[in-house]
């Protein structure tokens, strides 16, 4: 399908950075479907947007209204096209976002420590999240941002690189770590400018953003391990989020496996069952 309404008119639409691009049918219908719904709701949402869609209109304008089209359909669905916005509500602090890069190890089998002091050769250095599987251990610098049209410049990536390389010459010199191999990150919840991936791959510095690697970065391995933020949830109002939050509870599983933490929050039994309710489908 082309990038074209009914009339075969271009729509120039404005992405969070400001550029323009035209407006395509097939990102909206991606992005649905990674949300799971089904596919005749797709082509009704889809339907819907093309029809009122104008030039001009904000990505975000779109995301809202298919966000409300879509809810119609199952909360489940809804919730997960949400997820970019939910990540974006995890502020202001960096914390949480830190937390949830942790887990992500974490999932995928490794030993993690979330925002660690370390010596380096020539001073000392707070990192993020220092992540160790076997003789393997990853040295990661988070970069939360909490406007989704920000990109990561390029003295980013040239800052953590000399910080990565300051703990690893000290770190190759201690027998605990004899043999082991080291790799640099920057995750972001938003994207790199060009000049940064250039030097990631030149210099060896791995980066993760919202979606680069193209087809493996932030929200699809999000998506993988049903790591969801409980910013996403519905049946949460702002207050409770926030003081979960300040209780170290980033994800939707951590609050699944603490139960006695909505005791606190003293919901009605009707509201406890809700909640448990969609926890449970949104980490199915």
């Amino acid at each position: 399908m082309d990038n074209k309404s009914p009339d075969s008119k271009v729509i120039l639409i404005r992405k969070a950075s400001g550029e323009e691009e035209a407006f395509s049918v097939e990102k909206l219908e991606h992005s649905l479907k990674n949300a799971g719904a089904r596919r005749d709701t797709i082509s009704e949402v889809v339907e819907e947007i093309d029809k009122w869609i104008f030039p001009g209109v904000t990505t975000k304008q779109i995301y809202s209204r298919a966000f409300s089209l879509l809810k119609r359909e199952t909360s489940t669905s809804s919730m997960r096209y949400k997820l970019k916005q939910a990540i974006l509500e995890l502020g202001p602090t960096g914390y949480p976002f830190e937390s949830l890069i942790g887990q992500m190890f974490h999932l995928k089998g490794y030993r993690t420590e979330v925002g660690v002091v370390v010596n380096g050769k020539c001073i000392t250095h707070e990192m993020d999240v220092i992540a160790t599987r076997d003789a393997h251990q990853h040295i990661v610098e988070c970069k939360y941002h909490k406007d989704q049209g920000t990109q990561v410049s390029i003295q980013v990536p040239l800052y953590v690189r000399a910080r990565v390389n300051d703990i690893i010459e000290t770190r190759k010199l201690l027998p605990e770590y004899k043999d082991f191999n080291f790799s640099g990150w920057v995750v972001t919840n938003t994207r790199f400018s060009s000049d940064s991936t250039a030097y990631g791959k030149c210099s060896g510095l791995n980066l993760l953003g919202w979606d680069y690697p193209k087809g493996e970065g932030l929200k699809d391995i999000i998506e993988e391990l049903r790591l969801y933020p409980i910013t996403i949830l519905h049946k949460l109002t702002k207050k409770e989020k926030q003081y979960l939050l300040d209780q170290r509870i980033v994800t939707c599983s951590q609050l699944l496996e603490n139960p006695k933490l909505l005791d606190s929050l003293g919901f009605t039994a009707k509201k406890h069952t809700a909640l448990v309710r969609e926890l449970n489908d949104i980490c199915s």
